[in-house]
């Protein structure tokens, strides 16, 4: 009687263990049938661009967006040739620079190494080259950059990043110019690129809601009563104004605190440091699609300029010699 009521046991446990696996397997087929079905956008850079700006990251303004969000102004660099000729392939260097020592507030409250990212604004026609049209030096210089375009329609609109600042002193865009020849809505002359580069996070989302990378202040004015330590990091700051209920500033983790209990403060006063070492900004510069035919054409004048200037002069020293030999006569 024990043997069969253990049999029994083992059969129940069996059967048990079974279905919660065939349930594991068929959730787990479930969820990932699901993300390659419906696979969820990624929210980070260069998403918020693109969702808060969809048509154009440029702003009547002339102000690339990034700049609502990343509000510390920093230098950003861009070299590209004079001028380029049509169908060839040519770098567009920008440049974001700052000093690798320094460290940003991460997402948890840590600190962090700074990415970079940048936005090309290119003429229309222009593009970024095919694997198969960029020369090997140049692909040794442009390195695992992935380059994507802002949207569907407007391929002369690049976003990069974010990559590792230390690994990228530079990102190279390898450019590809159009033709006016093949392409009749491009145009021989000047045009103007647009280049906004980024490094380090954001200090507001495009919600309008600080990140933990940016500086907090009082929301109303009185004494600082109480200063709490929530468990998942950060502070909250407990005001007392003179007339009504205490306030609640809650700060996360990441910023340092510069006030203390008992301390009376303004409304707006910085209750912690900045924390944000990164920043954001923009330059134009000019490039010609020049015709070839207009470069002959320069060339040929200019060497029928010097030879005509030659045979002046050798026609001056004709002429002086003949004089010299009539006065002799």
């Amino acid at each position: 009687m024990p043997q069969t009521n253990l049999s029994a046991i083992f059969r129940r446990s069996a059967r048990t263990i079974a279905k919660t696996a065939l349930i594991a397997i068929a959730a787990a087929g479930f969820f990932l049938t699901s993300d390659i079905a419906l696979p969820q956008a990624a929210f980070a850079y260069p998403f918020w661009a693109q969702q808060t700006a969809p048509a154009t990251p440029r702003e009547a303004t002339g102000r690339i967006v990034c700049a609502n969000c990343h509000l510390g102004a920093k230098v950003t660099e861009v070299e590209v040739p004079q001028s380029v000729l049509p169908d060839t392939v040519f770098e567009a260097i920008v440049k974001v620079p700052y000093d690798t020592n320094v460290q940003q507030v991460v997402g948890d409250g840590t600190k962090g190494g700074l990415n970079i990212g940048a936005v090309v604004m290119l003429p229309e026609g222009f593009k970024i080259a095919p694997a198969d049209r960029i020369p090997e030096e140049m692909k040794e210089k442009v390195g695992d950059l992935y380059f994507q375009p802002y949207s569907e329609t407007q391929e002369n609109i690049v976003l990069v990043g974010p990559v590792p600042g230390e690994q990228y002193k530079e990102l190279v865009f390898p450019v590809l110019s159009p033709n006016p020849e093949t392409d009749k809505s491009v145009h021989y002359g000047k045009y103007q690129i647009f280049v906004g580069g980024n490094r380090g996070r954001g200090q507001v989302y495009p919600t309008g809601e600080k990140s933990n990378n940016s500086v907090y202040n009082a929301s109303v004015a009185g004494t600082i009563s109480k200063i709490a330590k929530p468990e998942d990091g950060g502070y909250q700051v407990t005001i007392q104004p003179a007339e009504g209920a205490a306030v609640v500033d809650t700060i996360p983790a990441g910023p340092e605190l510069i006030v203390t209990e008992g301390q009376t403060v303004a409304a707006g006063e910085l209750l912690t440091s900045n924390p944000n070492v990164g920043g954001f900004g923009q330059k134009d510069v000019e490039i010609v699609l020049q015709s070839a035919d207009r470069v002959k054409g320069l060339m040929a004048f200019v060497a029928l300029t010097m030879l005509a200037q030659i045979m002046l002069v050798l026609k001056k020293k004709q002429v002086e010699k003949v004089q010299a030999a009539e006065m002799n006569f």
